[in-house]
C-alpha cells in the first residue's frame, strides 16, 4: 500500500492523514487495485474490504470511516458519529471534532483538500472540483471550522493528487465562465497548441481561494492524476482511453 503525506500537516499535533493511492487493495482490471468508491461499479465486496484495509492503514486505526456522495456542491456537513452504512451525505466537504472518526473524500482528478486545526482540535476534508471550488466549497469549508473554534492562522491545508494543468485542457467557453467572475482568473489559465483551447491549473485556483479564504498555511503535492497511470484513478484518462468506468482513490484525515 502506499500512502502520500504532507510535510505540513504532519505539523499538526494529535492529527492523522493520508492521500491513498491506487495500490494496495483487492479490485481487478480498469479498478485495480484500491478503488474506494461505492459509486463506481466495482464489486461492493472488493470496495468494503479496500476501505478497510485504508481504515486499518491510517495511523491510530479510526472507528468509523465517513465519506460522501460527491456532487460538486459547495455544501459540508458536521460529522458527530459515523455515518450508518450505506448512507452517504449528499455534500462535498465535512468537519469534525470528534475523536476516531475519519473524514474521506474520493478523487480521479479533482482535488481533495485536507485541513486541520490541531490547537482548537478541528480537522475537515473537501471534494474540490472546478465546479465545487467555484461554488465555494472551500469557504464553507473554512467557515464550518471556524464554528467549531478554528481560527485562520492556525488551519494547516493541503491540496493532495489532482489533475495538473498539463494535463487539463479546457474550451474558451470553460474558461469564459472565470474571467466573468473576475479578470484575474486568467493567471489560471495558458494557451494550449490548439486554436481557442486552453490549459487549466485547477490546483493553483483550490490554493488561491484557501488564500482568499484566510489560510496562511497550504501545501500542495503536485501529483498528476492523469500521467500517473500506475500510482492514481483518473476520469480523463479513462474518458480518452474509452474505458466504461473507473476507480476513485481516497484521502483522509482524522483526530487522534
Amino acid at each position: 500500500m502506499e500512502i502520500l503525506y504532507s510535510s505540513l500537516l504532519r505539523q499538526g499535533r494529535g492529527i492523522r492523514h493520508g492521500f491513498f493511492t491506487r495500490r494496495g487493495g483487492v479490485s481487478q482490471g480498469i479498478y485495480a487495485s484500491l478503488n474506494c468508491s461505492f459509486g463506481s461499479r466495482d464489486a461492493a465486496a472488493h470496495v468494503a474490504e479496500n476501505r478497510e484495509r485504508v481504515r486499518t492503514n491510517l495511523n491510530g486505526q479510526p472507528s468509523g470511516l465517513c465519506t460522501l456522495y460527491q456532487c460538486h456542491s459547495d455544501v459540508v456537513v458536521r460529522v458527530t458519529n459515523p455515518f450508518p452504512d450505506g448512507q452517504f451525505p449528499k455534500a462535498d466537504a465535512m468537519v469534525t471534532v470528534t475523536p476516531g472518526i475519519a473524514l474521506g473524500v474520493m478523487g480521479a482528478d479533482c482535488a481533495a483538500v485536507l485541513l486541520a486545526d490541531s490547537e482548537a482540535k478541528v480537522v475537515g476534508a473537501a471534494h474540490a472540483g472546478w465546479k465545487g471550488a467555484r461554488s465555494g466549497v472551500i469557504e464553507s469549508i473554512v467557515n464550518e471550522m471556524m464554528r467549531l473554534g478554528a481560527e485562520h492562522e492556525n488551519i494547516l491545508a493541503c491540496i493532495g493528487p489532482a489533475i495538473q494543468q498539463r494535463s487539463y485542457e479546457v474550451g474558451s467557453e470553460f474558461r469564459q465562465q472565470f474571467l466573468e467572475d473576475t479578470a484575474d482568473n486568467e493567471k489560471f489559465f495558458e494557451a494550449s497548441r490548439d486554436l481557442d483551447r486552453f490549459r487549466f491549473d485547477l490546483p493553483a485556483y483550490v490554493e488561491s481561494r484557501l488564500e482568499a479564504a484566510g489560510i496562511k498555511h497550504v501545501d500542495n503535492l503536485g501529483c498528476d492524476t492523469v500521467t500517473e497511470e500506475q500510482t492514481f484513478f483518473s476520469y480523463r484518462r479513462a474518458t480518452l482511453a474509452g474505458e466504461p468506468d473507473y476507480g476513485r482513490q481516497i484521502s483522509v484525515i482524522a483526530l487522534d
